[in-house]
């Protein structure tokens, strides 16, 4: 039976509260939002502090997100940071040639996972200073060193706290959304410029998350006013396309499945698999991917779009295409179902793994639970028998679903830890590429959770 075990806590700890953890998508690092006005950068290579970036923001740093082409082949790292002082930032570092550039490379060579440029003792070289150059309070730096973070941008406009931002990765596109309610989409354009494309202020309460697809221009937020809405440009303006209701709390995070998940159960094997079973798979196809809800009401939800008939559309004598309006816009999300109920207080973060197909959640009552996608029937995505005994965690199976979909499988409980941060609330989880010197293989990942007591914690997923 699969179980949760730790690998180590990230050194040093913060003495502030930290807010959600962010791995870089392509190298070793992630980025941790704490309320001391900084963003941590923690090696998974070393697992200890790599640098801070500090000077941008008045307030708490509520979260932060990685640009997707940052790394060494794009030339630099690019990073956004939302803070309660209702600004965005965005900050640049050059990686070619630099001790995380060094890193990448010999890590792809198979040449360990040891950091290089470290200090003199063989520690990595926390740096903590104002790259801001003056903005926002800031003080200047003389000599501004190319291989440190540098504060490119700051993005003002919303009236109140940002509560979570993300970059689309199909276009130079940012959102943000705020406490204000809205949910403001920038488009990046040359030399550090943003231009504001859209102003969205349809959710009635304050805009707690936001997340794109990753395979189109399509944007999802989830509200305290319980809603989850899904936004796309209609012609030439962006339009709320589709209304995900269902949930009666606070919607805490959403996600989009990963564009190499969409379409596949469990290991992701088709050899062996039913006539009824390749056709759910081939519909999961043409729906494109599926979306993961939580909330203040203690559940996890899982939604997915109905396709839509494609049917041509005659123009001949007496009819002419519309050049008015897009009939096609609208949206039709279902639930598709709700995960077993593990959690005794509000949900507060979900992750869906891009390697494996697993979700992670955690909460408020500080546990950190991993569920599995199974066919019914005993049967997993290779055929195989199912193990039996992953339900003795807590005999918990999918007890409801869309009666709509037709599904022919069920998301099972398969591990979960009590206590991950001891008596704290536990603010954030995320799945993340396993680096340091224990690993094993390629695709091989880690859980990374983040408290209320300053700690950044790294566990395993023991299938043993």
């Amino acid at each position: 039976m699969p179980s949760i075990l730790p690998l180590c806590t990230l050194t040093p700890p913060s003495a502030s509260r930290l807010w959600s953890s962010h791995p870089h998508p392509t190298l070793p690092l992630i980025a941790t939002a704490s309320s001391d006005k900084t963003v941590r950068l923690y090696s998974l290579a070393s697992l200890d502090l790599e640098s801070t970036i500090t000077g941008g923001h008045k307030r708490s740093i509520r979260s932060c997100a990685w640009k997707p082409s940052s790394g060494v082949k794009s030339g630099e790292s690019v990073l956004a940071t939302g803070s309660f002082d209702a600004s965005c930032g965005v900050w640049r570092r050059w990686e070619q040639g630099t001790g995380i550039g060094k890193l990448a490379k010999g890590l792809e060579k198979g040449k360990g996972t040891e950091w290089e440029g470290l200090g003199a003792e063989g520690e990595p070289e926390e740096d903590e200073r104002d790259f801001t150059r003056g903005l926002a309070g800031g003080a200047e730096e003389e000599d501004e060193d190319e291989d440190e973070w540098r504060f490119a941008v700051i993005l003002d406009g919303h009236d109140s706290e940002i509560k979570s931002l993300a970059f689309s990765p199909t276009a130079p596109l940012l959102a943000t959304c705020s406490r204000d309610k809205s949910v403001w989409i920038w488009e990046e354009l040359e030399d550090d410029n943003f231009e504001t494309v859209a102003v969205l202020q349809e959710h009635d309460g304050d805009v707690k998350c936001v997340a794109w697809s990753p395979v189109e221009e399509l944007l999802v937020s989830g509200s305290y006013d319980n809603a989850i809405r899904v936004w796309r440009e209609d012609v030439d303006d962006w339009a709320c396309c589709g209304l995900l209701e269902g949930h009666s709390g606070t919607v805490w995070w959403v996600e989009f499945e990963g564009a190499d998940r969409f379409g596949k159960v469990g290991a992701g094997a088709s050899d062996s698999l039913s006539a009824e079973q390749q056709i759910l798979l081939e519909q999961r196809k043409a729906a494109g991917p599926r979306i993961i809800s939580c909330s203040d009401d203690l559940t996890i939800r899982i939604w997915r779009r109905v396709p839509k008939e494609i049917k041509e559309q005659p123009t001949g004598q007496g009819k002419m295409p519309s050049i008015w309006k897009n009939r096609d816009f609208e949206e039709e999300w279902v639930q598709e179902c709700v995960l077993p109920k593990a959690h005794e207080r509000a949900v507060y973060a979900v992750s869906w793994s891009r390697k494996t197909g697993r979700v992670v959640s955690t909460g408020s009552d500080g546990k950190v639970v991993v569920y599995e996608e199974r066919w019914k029937g005993g049967r997993n995505g290779e055929g195989d028998s199912a193990m039996a005994d992953a339900s003795a965690v807590s005999g918990r199976v999918e007890g409801r679903k869309d009666e709509a979909t037709g599904s022919s499988t069920e998301w099972m409980v398969v591990a979960e830890v009590e206590n991950a941060h001891d008596v704290f609330e536990v603010n954030h989880v995320v799945w993340a590429p396993r680096a340091d010197k224990g690993k094993i293989g390629e695709d091989e990942e880690v859980i990374v959770t983040t408290g209320d007591d300053g700690e950044v914690k790294v566990w395993l997923l023991n299938d043993d």
